[in-house]
């Protein structure tokens, strides 16, 4: 065991954990921020995806021992109140069915916003590629990004 501390959603939590803990374990069961997805384990689904530095990072496979001082972002520190523009845009255009997928796929579309204020059709899909919803939202999942962008 080790003891990591985190800048998670602009505070800082403390850990104590085995060096190899996947960075979603970290949160989910050590504290308590479960807004975080578990999907597949091996990084393919986006379901635990948050923000590493900014950019959307698969948290399932990402050992806690790799992120040293980077800042973390999960879906609960997208926004105190719920009401990101992807959020409030993620609710206009209904875009939920089950919701399991919703948390990686806003912090997917967050990461891009921060990067391209403005994208294209195209520039959404393959941003948004990878991210799986085996409810099949993905046309919704793409007005609801070009909405909150102002499109």
């Amino acid at each position: 065991m080790a003891t990591f501390t985190l800048q998670i959603n602009n505070r800082e939590y403390t850990a104590e954990v085995a060096p190899d803990t996947p960075l979603l374990w970290v949160l989910r069961d050590h504290l308590g921020l479960v807004g975080t997805k578990y999907g597949c384990g091996i990084a393919v689904c986006g379901s635990c995806t948050v923000h590493l530095n900014g950019e959307a990072t698969r948290s399932c496979v990402l050992p806690v021992s790799a992120i040293g001082s980077a800042k973390i972002t999960t879906i609960e520190g997208l926004s105190e109140k719920g009401d990101h523009p992807l959020q409030q845009a993620w609710h206009e255009v209904d875009v939920p069915q089950c919701g399991y997928c919703q948390a990686g796929q806003l912090m997917t579309a967050a990461a891009l916003l921060a990067r391209n204020s403005k994208p294209s059709d195209r520039e959404i899909e393959e941003a948004m590629t990878g991210n799986l919803c085996r409810c099949g939202t993905y046309h919704r999942i793409r007005d609801a990004v070009k909405l909150a962008s102002g499109q």
